[in-house]
């Protein structure tokens, strides 16, 4: 090789390690999503989030234990475990969680009574409406429920003091359409602030649609809901629940 050519080729391979290190550099971290399933009596819904910090390289999971009556976390939640050190596996932060959370509702439990996913769309979805799900509740055909659908709106809350001037916080209506009631529309949740335990969120997507029956009790829902937001190399994704009865 020539020395031009040489030099060339070297400016070329740099260019493309910097480049790549400049992508990298911007790439957020999305949470992966575990669905683990409702009490015995549909009375608690939980779901397990984790994975590797951007930034830090460290380790999580959280695990959320929802009150499906009141739509409130159950005392003592969510669990949320961080190991702080960049050479720990995620299997270990997963343990840990678990383990905490086996003094809410017992993992067999859950795993005994995790329902069905109606609908499910991830983060990297591009064909789905990520404002709108409609499902069948249960896998029973000819149909006997009534479908279920969702429909999302984003509310901007503009600039907060959580997002250090890097975007604006926007909050989520929640609605359930009743199309075989002449499209009557139920509120189902609302913000009315964006909760500091958000961040900075950007944007919101429906990711999934979890029912649960079960003999002598109401039927429950659980809408699973990504939110994207301001994170340390790029935007984030977390997860968060709304749940109902049907």
């Amino acid at each position: 090789m020539t020395p031009a050519k040489n030099r060339s080729f070297l400016f070329l391979a740099a260019f493309t390690v910097l480049t790549a290190a400049s992508g990298a550099a911007k790439a957020g971290d999305v949470a992966e999503l575990d669905i683990l399933g409702f009490s015995q009596d549909g009375g608690i819904f939980a779901f397990e989030e984790f994975g590797v910090q951007d930034g830090s390289g460290f380790p999580y999971a959280n695990r959320y234990y929802v009150d499906t009556a009141t739509d409130s976390y159950v005392q003592g939640t969510p669990i949320r475990v961080r190991i702080d050190d960049e050479a720990a596996g995620l299997q270990a932060a997963r343990d840990k969680a678990r383990e905490q959370g086996e003094a809410i509702v017992k993992q067999s439990e859950l795993a005994a009574n995790r329902g069905y996913t109606a609908g499910s769309n991830a983060v990297t979805e591009l064909s789905a409406d990520p404002l709108r799900m409609a499902v069948n509740p249960r896998p029973v055909f000819p149909a006997i429920d009534k479908p279920l659908e969702f429909r999302l709106e984003i509310l901007p809350f503009g600039e907060a003091e959580q997002c250090h001037g890097m975007g604006e916080a926007s909050g989520f209506r929640l609605l359930r359409i009743d199309a075989t009631d002449g499209g009557m529309t139920q509120l189902v949740h609302e913000d009315k602030s964006v909760p500091q335990s958000r961040g900075c969120p950007t944007g919101y997507s429906i990711g999934a649609i979890q029912t649960f029956s079960s003999q002598g009790s109401p039927s429950h829902y659980a809408v699973l809901i990504a939110v994207r937001k301001v994170g340390f190399e790029g935007p984030d994704h977390r997860w968060m629940a709304v749940t109902g009865k049907f």
